[in-house]
């Protein structure tokens, strides 16, 4: 019982980093020209540098060793990229004009799987990538609110509305893994390692080209040090372990 209630309490907050991201961007008065292009953009970026950095300092490490170095891993990570872009041309994100919101959907859901599955074996990792999952629902939370905003103009309240049924996912996604994968590690990490393969494919088909400003270095900085902050909560974890 205490997994689920700590399963339940990582995802929640992780998820309701969505709906704070989209508050902060709901103020009006703060808006500029400056809001509009660099900062942005920056967060674009900084939301790709920390799922980057889940990837490399959680996801694929965890995975790896789940399936025991096995060589699957390889194939797996390549059909996670391959499936992520069926399913985007499946949903017409593009022509529908809201990849943030889709984006973060699709990393969102596999990542809560995963964090429920590693709680249930005890992974002492399990806490750092449930940060990483709400720092990366920040950004992507500000950004998605501002696509689902604009689209059909819907009012502020309405739009934070939509984005706090959103949270219910991760919980959800969560009791999933703890339930089917704990006694799986293999799965749980095939699982960690498809959602790695499929957040890359994410992260240059829609987060990098759209963070991308000319002549401006805020955007590749939000990158490096979305990265930087996986990096240093890996450290910490790895430190104390």
């Amino acid at each position: 019982m205490d997994s689920i209630a700590t399963i339940l309490l990582l995802t929640t907050a992780a998820g309701a980093c969505i709906p704070l991201g989209g508050f902060v961007a709901s103020f009006e008065h703060v808006r500029s020209r400056w809001l509009e292009q660099e900062l942005r953009h920056f967060l674009i970026a900084l939301g790709g540098g920390i799922l980057l950095g889940a990837v490399a300092v959680v996801l694929v490490p965890e995975g790896i060793a789940s399936m025991q170095g096995s060589l699957l891993a390889i194939p797996i990570v390549l059909a996670g990229g391959l499936i992520f872009f069926l399913i985007e041309r499946a949903l017409g994100l593009r022509r529908r004009e809201t990849p943030q919101v889709m984006g973060m959907l699709l990393d969102y859901v596999p990542e809560a799987v995963a964090l429920g599955g590693l709680v249930a074996l005890g992974a002492p990792v399990a806490p750092l990538l449930a940060l990483l999952i709400g720092l990366q629902n920040l950004p992507e939370g500000f950004n998605a609110f501002r696509e689902l905003h604009a689209q059909k103009h819907r009012s502020a309240g309405r739009t934070l509305a939509i984005m706090v049924s959103l949270v219910a996912i991760g919980p959800v996604a969560g009791l999933l893994g703890y339930f089917f994968l704990s006694d799986y590690p293999a799965g749980l990490g095939a699982i960690m390692l498809f959602a790695s393969g499929g957040i890359l494919y994410l992260i240059f088909q829609d987060i990098a080209p759209q963070s991308r400003l000319n002549r401006h270095w805020a955007p590749p900085l939000g990158a490096v040090v979305g990265f930087s902050v996986a990096l240093f909560g890996d450290v910490l974890v790895r430190g104390a372990a």
